[in-house]
């Protein structure tokens, strides 16, 4: 699979999403591939560093190369090959669309992100 997209309901609002999910030491709460996560500034915006450990030991790079406040973010791999875009859709005060998509410039997705960790995310949150 080249490109891998999931959308999920979560009963928050876009900020609380969009801050729970760009917060680096909370990933590994909802992504367990992840056991640790460190971002290069904080608050998030558009340029910092993240860099993750899987439970396999090798780290990873991302670059956020969109960022729209409460809206959006992107991330791209440090070879700029993997890509990831999550978009938050305000649904009314306490419900968020949440949309994860993740391609590959070239190759095939290693590890597709699931409806799984999309739910394991919303349990977190709500």
């Amino acid at each position: 699979m080249r490109e891998n997209k999931l959308k999920i309901i979560i009963n928050k609002s876009p900020n609380e999403v969009f801050d729970f999910t760009l917060k680096s030491k909370d990933t590994p709460l909802w992504i367990s591939s992840i056991i640790k996560e460190e971002a290069s500034e904080r608050p998030p915006k558009l340029g910092p560093v993240y860099r993750n450990v899987n439970s396999k030991g090798v780290w990873s790079e991302y670059l956020i190369t969109a960022f729209g406040e409460n809206k959006m973010f992107e991330m791209s791999s440090k070879d700029n090959n993997y890509h990831v875009r999550c978009t938050l859709k305000n649904i009314n005060d306490n419900a968020t669309e949440l949309e994860y998509y993740e391609w590959m410039d070239k190759g095939e997705l290693d590890n597709p992100f699931s409806l799984e960790i999309l739910e394991k995310l919303k349990k977190i949150l709500e």
